[in-house]
């Protein structure tokens, strides 16, 4: 379910993303929504009966609507065939998808919504009740770079630890960084 919540969520940040630079862009299918017998087209009529562009062209769409690219389109592209096989037909196997699913959302989603919305990833995850230490162990231990909140702070884990067993370049990156 992981990879299948991590592709709706950078859907949906897509989407909301190229739809900044106008509404109407995320749909392909608008001028079939012409009637003879319409004078006027509602908005309810375009959400009811429009169709959005499917998860493989939201990067091409991206581009062409603002002139950004996703940062890494093999993350993408693996998490769309993982998405495809687990909605129509089952799990793909020798695939970590755990680390595919924060491959997918850190290296691409995370810094958009970040730069479009001002949103930190790190801070919307399963139980925000016990913090985002967990969240945060798991992007170190796989050296992914993060947007990092002004007021970070993790409480559970001892990020000394944790950045001791990543490379140093990595280390030198969250250096510079964090708060």
């Amino acid at each position: 379910m992981g990879v299948l919540h991590a592709a709706l969520a950078g859907e949906l940040f897509l989407k909301a993303i190229i739809a900044k630079e106008h509404p109407l862009l995320i749909f392909r299918d608008l001028n079939n929504l012409d009637q003879p017998q319409n004078v006027e087209i509602s908005l309810n009529e375009i959400i009811e009966n429009g169709r959005t562009y499917n998860f493989e062209h939201l990067p091409r769409l991206l581009w062409v609507a603002t002139g950004e690219r996703i940062a890494d389109p093999s993350s993408f592209e693996k998490i769309r065939k993982a998405r495809n096989s687990i909605q129509h037909f089952c799990s793909p196997e020798g695939i970590d998808l755990r680390a595919l699913s924060l491959e997918f959302l850190y290296k691409n989603i995370d810094p958009l919504i970040y730069k479009h919305f001002g949103i930190y990833s790190i801070e919307y995850h399963e139980d925000p009740s016990v913090g985002y230490d967990y969240v945060v162990s798991c992007l170190i231990a796989h050296e992914l770079r993060f947007s990092i909140p002004p007021d970070f702070e993790v409480t559970e884990i001892h990020l000394d630890t944790e950045l001791s067993k990543a490379s140093k370049s990595y280390q030198d990156w969250f250096a510079r960084e964090a708060p």
